[in-house]
């Protein structure tokens, strides 16, 4: 069996405060229909009425884009390009509304349009009749003709316009309202030509001041680049720092020359010396024709020539004459003498290389010579030379900056023509004459007031029955009182067979002399009022609510004020004897009476678990199916809240008494009392479980005193128990006929 999680403290947190529920919410809408159809019907009239008289207004709608206005041909430093759409971000944009909305722009705006005399716009051009006289006598007309005329319409022009950024776009829109169509479309047109024209003449401003700045320090710099060029030429004449061919002075260059010089004569001595050498050695080899010098001399090549033709001869001869032979000697001392001026030849090439070598080194020693000495002369000028790089620097410093500033004055210069500065800007829609006005909207405002005052109407009246739902006044009457029973203190009982040594509600032996007509009626106290002190008789009648007659609470809520309670709400059980309704008329009208003052909340049981259920109550959150916001329902004649039986059998009650427990000291920590009423038949095991949970037991009954069921139930609330039983019947009527 599931149990109830609910921990009692809690409680305050679970269980909800005694609000109003949609049924209660519906039926005081219905109620008070006349409270929602009043108002409603009079706002939409009255916004009829509005929508009918007031003035149209009509808005010109203009759209600038914001755009880099320079091209490549009138950009300056056309070769950097840029971007353009990189030039405005949010704060931009934001930035060029400002300047539309200046009051530079709005002054030049107003005289083009004429609105200076215009009644909508010039309070001066109205008409303002017999008021005239007060205005002057508050001192508002003398205000006005203090101020310049577009200073007098500059309020009522900025209420006009209206300029903002569409979305996250760079594009601008400039609304203009006006009464007339063609004045607000032609606002919009002439603020957006009057922005254009100031963000161009803002560009010529700048050039023109530019040209004129650059212009006035041309000249000076002029003067200062002459003076700084003139100080290194007669550095350089007087230090002897002659500028050469090339970049660098007369006397490096010198020693280059002389360097390179030398290092040509030092090849061509040690090609000659090489040369020598070899045609020495090709000579001792015999093979001095084989030189490439020797063999291009004329003389040493006919000498080979004659040389070949002998051989030649002396192979033709050696074949028919012996060695020894004349003619074979002949030949042979001939190529002998040939080969001895060949090596003469080549001799005299080995001494000319030799001769040419020495010469070389002697040129060698002359150019190492000069270089020395030129050294002397580059080192003893170095330091003349840094200060002429530093004197040369500081001149080329000052021209280039003359050459930047020419620059830019002619740039400037150029742009201070017409069309040389496009604005950064372009009106891409233009504003065209509305047709249809902006203001005011006829359907959609009334519409929407009729709207409003339906809704508004409605939720006045949801506050009041919540508040009023949600608020315990301090006595409020009942508005039907169901039937009270008169509370019968508790005198000396009476001896009986039954009841014998018990205390009783009832005075017993009173009560049936009365209903069997022994005592007369004078002589006992009348039946529907209880045996109280007249002090607490007088508090009962003070405060209790009073019925039709027959029923009367004040002295039974007294009574049950007396018990003893701390720190938790007063729990009361109500029960009647077998199948009387006499305990669910004083369950619901000792609820009702309590209602009045304090909140209550009634748990119901059946138990016999006979009433229809098909709705959650108690024994649906002793089981956990259900919570308290779903169990707790309104009364909705009162501030009454009640708990039903519910939809299980009353097994989940005595199974769980856990459970029970817990939820009553949740209901403790909300209201400030408790009534547990039985509706049906008294079960000994439900009186059991819930006389010990109760603060007193009230028994409901119209049975003779004496009477034996009376007797048991009574007995067997003491029994279970109860800390207080009390017994309460119906008030008897007073009997009209035997008065008269």
């Amino acid at each position: 069996m599931p149990h109830l999680h609910v921990a009692a403290e809690d409680a305050r947190l679970v269980a909800p405060p005694p609000d109003a529920s949609l049924a209660d919410i519906g039926r005081a809408l219905r109620a008070r229909w006349r409270w929602i159809a009043v108002p409603t019907l009079a706002t939409l009239l009255g916004a009829t009425a509005f929508v009918t008289v007031v003035s149209p207004r009509y808005t010109g709608e203009a759209k600038v884009l914001l755009q880099a206005g320079d091209t490549y041909f009138t950009r300056p430093g056309a070769a950097e390009r840029t971007d353009s759409n990189l030039q405005f971000d949010e704060q931009a944009v934001a930035s060029q509304v400002q300047i539309v909305m200046s009051r530079d722009l709005a002054r030049d705006a107003i005289r083009q349009l004429g609105l200076v005399g215009n009644p909508e716009f010039d309070p001066a051009a109205r008409d303002l009749g017999f008021l005239r006289p007060v205005a002057s006598l508050l001192g508002m007309g003398r205000v006005n003709e203090a101020k310049s005329p577009e200073d007098r319409v500059l309020e009522r022009y900025y209420e006009h316009l209206s300029v903002y950024p569409v979305g996250k776009s760079r594009i601008v829109s400039i609304d203009f309202k006006s009464k007339d169509p063609d004045l607000a479309a032609r606002a919009s047109n002439t603020i957006a030509a009057l922005y254009l024209d100031a963000m161009e003449g803002a560009k010529k401003d700048s050039a023109r001041s530019a040209s004129t700045w650059l212009g006035g320090n041309i000249d000076g710099l002029r003067s200062r680049v002459t003076e700084a060029e003139a100080k290194v030429e007669a550095f350089r004449t007087r230090s002897g720092l002659l500028a050469g061919a090339g970049q660098g002075t007369l006397s490096g260059q010198q020693l280059s020359e002389l360097s390179a010089q030398l290092s040509q004569a030092r090849v061509q001595q040690s090609d000659a010396q090489a040369k020598a050498q070899l045609i020495r050695d090709l000579v001792q080899d015999g093979r001095g024709f084989e030189i490439p010098d020797v063999a291009n001399n004329d003389l040493i090549r006919r000498l080979i020539e004659q040389r070949i033709n002998l051989r030649t001869q002396l192979a033709l001869e050696s074949r028919t004459l012996l060695p020894q032979h004349p003619r074979i000697k002949e030949l042979n001392a001939q190529l002998t003498d040939l080969d001895g001026q060949v090596r003469g030849a080549a001799e005299r090439t080995a001494r000319t290389l030799e001769n040419d070598a020495r010469i070389a080194g002697s040129r060698v020693q002359a150019l190492q010579a000069q270089l020395e000495q030129q050294k002397t002369v580059v080192a003893n000028g170095n330091e003349s030379e840094v200060q002429l790089r530093a004197l040369e620097r500081e001149a080329r410093i000052q021209r280039d900056q003359l050459e930047s500033y020419l620059a830019r004055y002619r740039e400037a210069t150029a742009r201070d023509v017409g069309n040389a500065a496009p604005p950064d800007a372009r009106v891409i829609s233009r504003a065209v004459a509305p047709l249809v006005p902006s203001f005011p909207k006829k359907g959609p405002i009334v519409a929407l007031a009729t709207l409003a005052a339906f809704l508004l109407s409605m939720g006045a009246i949801v506050a009041r029955e919540l508040m009023v739902g949600t608020t315990v006044p301090a006595a409020r009457a009942v508005p039907r009182p169901l039937p009270a029973p008169a509370l019968r203190p508790d005198p000396e009982p009476a001896p009986h067979e039954e009841v014998r040594d018990r205390p009783f509600s009832f005075d017993m032996a009173r009560l049936g002399a009365r209903l069997k007509g022994d005592e007369p009626a004078a002589a006992a106290p009348s039946a529907a009022a209880p045996v109280l002190p007249a002090a607490t008789a007088a508090a009962a009648r003070s405060t209790a609510p009073v019925g039709d007659g027959r029923y009367e609470f004040g002295g039974l809520i007294e009574r049950l004020r007396k018990v003893p309670v701390t720190d938790r709400a007063r729990r009361v059980l109500v029960t009647g004897v077998d199948a009387g309704p006499e305990g669910v008329a004083v369950g619901s009208g000792l609820a009702q009476a309590l209602a009045a003052m304090e909140r209550v909340v009634t748990v119901e049981v059946d138990p016999e678990d006979s009433l229809p259920s098909d709705l959650v109550g108690l024994t649906d959150l002793i089981a956990g199916e259900s919570s308290f916001a779903d169990v707790i329902r309104r009364d909705p004649d009162s501030t009454l809240q009640r708990v039903k039986p519910g939809t299980l059998k009353n097994d989940v009650l005595t199974s769980e008494p856990e459970s029970l427990d817990v939820a009553l000291s949740a209901l403790d920590k909300t209201y400030d009392w408790v009534l547990c009423v039985l509706v049906g038949n008294t079960r000994p095991e439900l009186l059991k479980l819930f006389a010990p949970r109760v603060d007193a037991v009230v028994i409901a009954s119209n049975l003779e005193p004496a009477n034996q069921d009376l007797v048991r139930c009574y007995e067997a609330a003491q029994h279970a128990g109860a800390l207080e039983v009390l017994v309460a019947r119906e008030q008897a009527m007073p009997d009209v006929e035997a008065a008269a």
